[in-house]
């Protein structure tokens, strides 16, 4: 079913909007809270939660990209839900993640640094689309949707080293990206 007649489902509110929603996006949904959390069970907890959260921003919300809209929302819970999993204890494969990317960040404690945060996220979206397809996928699978290294490699039929190298040079591109633009790293 095309998005904008689930999105419809959701307007109509009709329970049906779930089914279709799990049918089309589940798997994306599952895929990015497993990665992010390594447990299936969390997964799927997180993947329910995203379709409570669709039912209860549509309406008004009318996404024009379903797929992101869900994946952005299943991010959230599953960071949400990390959070809490590691509140008192540290180490895990995500810990990682956000290591590469610390020099490339900022924080957002204050209204101020909040809405810098969201300049940064502009800035750095300009930049993906600025960049070759073949990094910018790469950068995504590892960034977004938290894939291993194995895994990108796999998907893309390269060596883990080719995929090491690309993040590597992505992330220095970026950064330097960020400093032309006066971002305070």
């Amino acid at each position: 079913m095309e998005d904008s007649k689930i999105i419809d489902l959701y307007h109509s509110r009709s329970e049906s909007a779930i089914a279709e929603t799990s049918l089309k996006f589940g798997a994306l949904c599952r895929s990015i809270a497993y990665n992010i959390l390594a447990n299936h069970t969390d997964a799927e907890e997180c993947e329910n939660d995203t379709y409570l959260a669709a039912w209860q921003a549509m309406p008004p919300a009318r996404p024009r990209f379903l797929g992101a809209f869900l994946g952005r929302i299943t991010r959230n819970i599953a960071l949400d839900k990390y959070a809490y999993n590691t509140a008192k204890k540290r180490g895990g494969g995500f810990d990682t993640i956000l290591l590469e990317l610390d020099q490339c960040r900022t924080a957002g404690n204050t209204v101020e640094e909040s809405w810098e945060a969201a300049e940064v996220a502009k800035y750095i979206s300009d930049f993906l689309r600025s960049i070759d397809s073949e990094p910018r996928h790469i950068f995504l699978r590892r960034y977004w949707f938290n894939d291993s290294l194995g895994a990108i490699a796999a998907l893309l039929g390269v060596s883990e080293s080719k995929v090491k190298s690309s993040l590597f040079r992505t992330r220095l591109k970026l950064r330097e990206y960020l400093l032309e633009r006066e971002v305070q790293l």
